[in-house]
């Protein structure tokens, strides 16, 4: 799992979570990119995550890993990697896009995301993989939640009462399912899932399935 951001901790949540979907067989290694800052925010943050997930790409495969994860919602560097190394890799993003509007049971499932980044050059990007997945008519927007993003992520019980704010309103918009849109904020789906009775989709363990796919 490569984190394309500088957050050591967040790194350590998320592998924790695709090791409990992947189970005891797999062996998940989190590699964390300390050259980016800890959250992708701007469109020079996201370059950094680029230059980085190449970089951690080349030592995942000398590590001779199965499967590369890239764990930064807007799965930056996800396609030139592809072109670089010859197993499966996965984006959180796409898989949790994937799994949101196009799993067999629920064909057809309109759903939102709910983030903590306000930057808008990246809630375009979410309008732009929506439409190239060709989810963009079940795709309901992006809600953002209110507060500063760094401050909200050092305060679980902060964060988890912004975030369920903007659940609520993304169910207003008509989502039937919503994803939380960010790595980071993978495990806050499973804490704030029993408040929903909509599914509330968290990127990594989306990932993680995806992955058990391909080697299914």
């Amino acid at each position: 799992m490569i984190n394309p951001n500088g957050n050591i901790d967040a790194t350590a949540l998320m592998v924790e979570q695709a090791q409990q979907v992947l189970g005891a067989g797999v062996r998940v290694l989190g590699y964390t990119n300390t050259q980016a800052p800890p959250l992708l925010a701007t469109a020079a943050d996201m370059q950094l995550a680029e230059q980085g997930v190449l970089a951690l790409g080349r030592q995942a495969k000398q590590a001779q890993a199965d499967a590369i994860m890239v764990a930064a919602f807007s799965d930056p560097g996800l396609a030139e990697l592809r072109k670089r190394v010859s197993i499966p890799v996965v984006g959180i993003g796409e898989s949790v896009f994937v799994e949101a509007a196009g799993c067999e049971l629920n064909a057809g499932r309109r759903f939102g995301i709910v983030t903590i980044t306000p930057d808008t050059r990246l809630l375009a990007s979410f309008v732009e993989r929506a439409q190239h997945l060709g989810y963009g008519e079940l795709f309901c927007g992006t809600r953002v939640t209110q507060g500063d993003a760094q401050a909200l992520l050092t305060h679980i019980e902060q964060l988890d009462r912004a975030l369920a704010v903007a659940i609520r309103k993304s169910i207003a918009d008509g989502a039937q399912a919503v994803i939380m849109g960010g790595g980071p904020l993978s495990s806050a789906a499973l804490r704030l899932q029993p408040q929903f009775s909509i599914p509330l989709l968290s990127p990594v363990a989306s990932a993680a399935r995806a992955v058990i796919k391909r080697f299914a």
